[in-house]
């Protein structure tokens, strides 16, 4: 059986042909990736219009390659598979639109594949693991310790509560004014560094679940940050504790294969304010029923004459 993969959940276009024998086991025929990092730099992230514009022009000349790579026509496919979600909605219709237009017109089945699961079954596809298994997915949006049973046969057993691991390297790359992406770029950092010159917090550590927490990890390096501009710190002496950290907290469940989707994010660096306090919603032009003569409404007035109006 040989079957076309097609993959557009985020800021990467891809696409793969797999054969898999009589026996059981998988042959990746071809798989060809096309990156945005160069469309997402200068935003410091991944942009979702930009993104799913870029998979709408590059899509059919990675489909095109990863054919010819494979040597095989659409006519000797047997089946056309796309990634369905969970993803950015622009570039997963992207890639679910070009599927069907290829079952369509071939006249071959169209499978919609859910993103984790392809993630939990892919250990299968490449090392042949036998079922049941223990996986920990760690992304740039996911960060999950599933026992995989069978196929269509999945327990959660942790999740994080806040941040994904990779969303914390992101961030903290970020606060601390790093390059994109941004996930390589502490890990580079953190090889300068003392993995024990600043206590970070690592919490959930005396709960009995396998859930995790990154966000209080991510502001305490920007509490460091902030500090160190009366005190100046090299950034290598943050990104050392904070990976420490951060392979710590995802190694202890001793879970394995372990695959990781690191980091995008982050051009320059930026100086953290706190903004302004916001005004009252019923001080809002927004919700303002006065008289529409008026450009603005006249705040000395009761509060009752400016209550918020309901859309129905």
């Amino acid at each position: 059986m040989i079957v076309l993969g097609i993959e557009t959940t985020c800021d990467e276009t891809a696409a793969a042909v797999v054969e898999r024998a009589a026996s059981g086991g998988g042959k990746i025929l071809s798989n060809v990736i096309l990156s945005q990092i160069g469309e997402h730099a200068a935003f410091g992230g991944v942009v979702p219009e930009i993104a799913a514009r870029a998979h709408v022009e590059a899509l059919d000349h990675i489909i095109a390659k990863a054919m010819s790579e494979a040597g095989k026509s659409f006519t000797d496919l047997d089946g056309i598979a796309a990634a369905g979600g969970p993803g950015l909605i622009g570039g997963v219709i992207t890639g679910l639109t070009t599927a069907k237009a290829i079952a369509l017109v071939t006249g071959k089945p169209l499978v919609a594949i859910n993103h984790l699961e392809a993630h939990a079954l892919t250990a299968r596809l490449t090392d042949n693991i036998p079922f049941p298994y223990c996986l920990f997915l760690a992304s740039g949006g996911h960060t999950q310790v599933v026992a995989v049973r069978g196929v269509g046969d999945y327990m959660r057993i942790g999740t994080t509560q806040d941040d994904a691991i990779g969303e914390a390297f992101d961030k903290t790359a970020k606060l601390l004014g790093l390059g994109y992406p941004g996930g390589p770029q502490v890990e580079k950092e953190a090889t300068r560094g003392d993995g024990k010159r600043f206590a970070l917090p690592r919490p959930m550590q005396h709960r009995k679940d396998a859930d995790f927490s990154f966000s209080g990890l991510k502001t305490r390096c920007g509490w460091k940050r902030s500090a160190s501009r009366r005190s100046p710190i090299r950034t290598f002496r943050i990104c050392a504790p904070h990976s420490r950290r951060l392979s710590s907290m995802s190694c202890s469940t001793g879970c394995a294969p372990v695959y990781v989707c690191s980091a995008r994010n982050t051009a320059r660096p930026r100086r953290w304010s706190r903004p302004a306090a916001s005004p009252p919603i019923w001080k809002s032009a927004r919700f303002y029923t006065g008289s529409p003569s008026r450009s603005a409404p006249n705040w000395s007035r009761r509060r009752s004459n400016y209550a918020p109006t309901m859309a129905p």
